[in-house]
C-alpha cells in the first residue's frame, strides 16, 4: 500500500499536470470504487465544468479541489492515476476516467479494486470522510518529541501496531514503521509505555529521518508503486531492513528476521532490536 512518501509524490506530480484543468465529463466504470455520493452517476453529474483548484494529501488521502467539492481518495494497495491524451488506449482495470475539455484525461487504474472516492462539500471533508479522525503527520509541527514522548505513555500497545494506527500517526504503513524501528534500535513488540523520553525522542527523530528520505527519494516502488508521470520510486535502494529476510544487518552483520506482528510481516534485527 502507498505510504505517505509514495502519496506525497503522486500529488506532487498530479498537481503540476491537472490544476486548472476543467472537466467536461466523467465516466465510472466501475461503481463501487465511488462511496460518496453512492450514486455513481451522481458523482459525475456533481463533478461536470468543475475545475481542479488543487491537489493536497492527508495522511495516505490524496484531496482533489474543485470549484465546490474536494474529491479524497484513497489508493489502497494498488491504485494508480495517471494523465494521458483521450485518443491513447485505455488500460485495462481503469475504472473511472475525468475526461477534460483540452482533450486529456485524468485516469484512476486499479487491479486489486480495492481504492475509494468520496466526494463531498469542501465543509463537509472532516465530519463525511476519514480525514477528520487521522492523527498528526511526521514533518509538521503537529508531530513533535513532546507530544510522542506524552502519547507514548499513555498507550499499552505494542509499537509496531500503533504506529501503524492512522489515528495516532497518519501516514506510516509497514515499510517506513519498519524502517524508523530499525533506525530507532526499538523492538516492534516493545510496549509503547515502556519506552524512556530518550527511546520517544530518538523513535520520533527516526521517523522524520525514514519519511524525509522516502519523500526525498520519490518514494519506495517494492511492488507496483509509480508517480502519477508512471516512473518509479528510489526509496526501496535505501532500505535496511524491510523485505531483507536473512540479508546482513547493515549496522552488526546479523541476519535480518522476519516475523508477524498484529498480523502484519514485520522485519528486523534482533541483535539491534533487542
Amino acid at each position: 500500500m502507498p505510504e505517505l512518501p509514495e502519496v506525497e509524490t503522486v500529488r506532487r506530480t498530479l498537481e503540476k499536470l491537472v490544476v486548472g484543468k476543467r472537466i467536461a465529463r466523467v465516466s465510472v466504470h466501475l461503481p463501487r470504487i465511488v462511496r460518496e455520493p453512492a450514486d455513481s452517476a451522481q458523482f459525475a453529474l456533481m463533478l461536470q465544468d468543475e475545475t481542479i483548484r488543487a491537489v493536497r494529501r492527508r495522511g495516505k488521502f490524496l484531496q482533489f479541489y474543485f470549484d465546490n467539492y474536494v474529491l479524497v481518495s484513497h489508493l489502497r494497495m494498488e491504485g494508480r492515476y495517471s494523465v494521458a491524451p483521450a485518443e491513447e488506449e485505455m488500460e485495462k482495470h481503469t475504472h473511472v476516467v475525468f475526461h477534460f475539455n483540452d482533450g486529456e484525461e485524468l485516469r484512476y487504474r486499479d487491479v486489486r479494486q480495492f481504492g475509494t472516492m468520496q466526494l463531498v462539500r469542501q465543509d463537509e471533508i472532516e465530519t463525511k470522510t476519514s480525514i477528520g479522525k487521522l492523527g498528526p503527520e511526521p514533518l509538521t509541527d503537529d508531530f513533535h518529541p513532546d507530544w510522542l514522548t506524552t502519547e507514548l505513555g499513555r498507550r499499552k500497545s505494542r509499537l509496531k501496531p500503533l504506529l501503524l494506527n492512522q489515528e495516532f500517526i497518519a501516514g506510516l504503513g509497514n515499510i517506513y514503521v519498519d524502517e524508523a524501528l530499525f533506525t530507532a534500535r526499538l523492538h516492534p513488540e516493545r510496549r509503547a509505555d515502556s519506552l524512556t523520553k530518550a527511546e520517544a525522542e530518538r523513535l520520533y527523530e527516526a521517523i522524520n529521518k525514514v519519511i524525509a528520505r522516502g519523500i526525498a527519494a520519490g518514494g519506495a516502488s517494492v511492488r507496483s508503486y509509480v508517480n502519477g508521470e508512471g516512473e518509479m520510486g528510489m526509496f526501496q535502494l535505501q532500505i535496511q531492513v524491510y523485505g531483507k529476510k536473512e540479508e546482513p544487518c547493515p549496522a552488526c552483520g546479523e541476519p535480518i528476521v522476519r516475523t508477524v506482528v498484529a498480523g502484519r510481516g514485520t522485519h528486523l534485527c534482533e541483535q539491534c532490536q533487542k
